[in-house]
């Protein structure tokens, strides 16, 4: 979670001192302009548009992209819902896909649920793991499909030498409490693409047609309102230099507490999809007992029992219902969508055997040496034997 500080009583100080708080009207000199001029550069990106949440980055990619009613979104099973909601906002509908035990989208059983009306891949980099965008990409461009990045939970994390959120066609950023920035709430959606750009700042702002878009050639269509104001860009200007700082103290402590995890019986660190840039560490054990038990431990939590980003607790979708039956997107898909729990067992057991380990870039290093060890004692006291296999 992102620090906030006496930087951002400044920078919001600033804002309100000034009265104005829409974010039309100053041009490049507002906070929000600034901000997506800056995160843009930071990014390597040429575009970035500033929204209301996270979830909603994700709808405005989809729209933008032109993915609707009768299309198929590939999402995997380990992620918030917003990535299954999403698409049935813009009237298309989430397929689930299994991941692997990087906890990411498996790229082979993307491959398996691709089907004639697929028409994107929304890969998710949880718990700022990223996914195998490499293989993701390959599998898209061969099949025509769209690619929407969820980096919502991985904001600053690389994929060799790449912010995630900038690889695919669109990505999606969340800078709600919980993530390595923070404006309370807020988003963001990133592009390469002009035309991809200007849609999704039409599908943002029901006001599009007054604000002098770029693009003269890409017909005015209704929105939305997911706009914020300029209190959120104060905030995101204050954060933004907080941000490489934070990916190198939790860089240290990966190694720090992957090296005193390493080589116990019974578990292993979970793969990762560019490991010499890892900023989150989890660990899978052989068996779902033990990362129960380990699970207990202060820092640390067995992913299958944080409910919330497992899909068998997605009701809302899992469900299929619509505020409105004449407006489920399930009623336009061109088959019939099942989410059957049993289908993703193998989702479940690498949840229910795999364990998070808070790498605590707000504490200093000796602290987290110091948990380290914790962590290894605990280990050693449930496998006898693993002194000698660290030794």
């Amino acid at each position: 979670m992102a620090k906030v500080g006496l930087r951002e009583f400044t920078s919001l100080a600033r804002v309100l001192a000034d009265g104005r708080l829409l974010r039309y009207g100053k041009g490049a000199r507002g906070a929000t302009a600034a901000f997506e001029t800056a995160f843009a550069a930071q990014m390597g990106c040429a575009h970035v548009l500033t929204v209301n949440s996270g979830t909603s980055a994700l709808i405005a990619a989809l729209a933008a992209a032109g993915i609707g009613p009768g299309d198929e979104v590939l999402v995997p099973a380990y992620t918030w819902v917003s990535t299954a909601i999403a698409p049935l906002a813009v009237g298309a509908v989430p397929v689930l896909v299994d991941i692997d035990e990087s906890l990411t989208i498996d790229p082979a059983a993307i491959e398996a649920r691709i089907t004639p009306w697929t028409r994107a891949i929304m890969p998710v980099h949880m718990l700022n793991l990223p996914c195998d965008m490499a293989a993701v990409m390959d599998i898209a461009r061969r099949h025509g499909l769209v690619v929407v990045e969820d980096a919502c939970q991985a904001i600053g994390v690389t994929y060799r030498g790449r912010p995630v959120g900038t690889i695919g066609d669109l990505g999606a950023m969340s800078f709600n409490h919980h993530k390595n920035m923070t404006a309370g709430e807020g988003g963001a959606v990133l592009t390469d693409d002009e035309r991809l750009f200007v849609r999704a700042q039409m599908y943002h702002d029901p006001g599009n047609f007054i604000r002098g878009l770029k693009s003269s050639e890409e017909p005015v269509f209704s929105a939305m309102n997911l706009r914020v104001s300029e209190l959120t860009g104060a905030m995101l200007n204050a954060q933004l230099p907080r941000l490489a700082p934070l990916m190198k103290r939790l860089r240290r402590r990966h190694g720090l507490m992957a090296r005193a995890l390493e080589g116990a019986p019974g578990c292993r660190i979970s793969p990762h999809n560019d490991a010499d840039a890892a900023v989150g560490l989890t660990v899978i054990f052989d068996r779902a007992e033990d990362a129960r038990a380990f699970g207990d431990i202060a820092g640390v939590e067995r992913l299958l029992d944080t409910d919330r980003h497992v899909f068998a607790n997605w009701e809302a979708v899992l469900s299929k219902r619509a505020h409105h039956p004449r407006m489920n997107p399930y009623a336009w898909a061109n088959r019939e969508i099942e989410h059957r729990v049993e289908d993703h067992a193998r989702t479940l057991d690498i949840l229910g055997r795999t364990c998070r380990v808070a790498l605590g870039a707000q504490y200093p290093l000796p602290v987290m040496a110091y948990r380290a060890r914790v962590l290894r004692r605990a280990l050693a006291r449930r496998a006898p034997g693993y002194h000698e296999a660290v030794a």
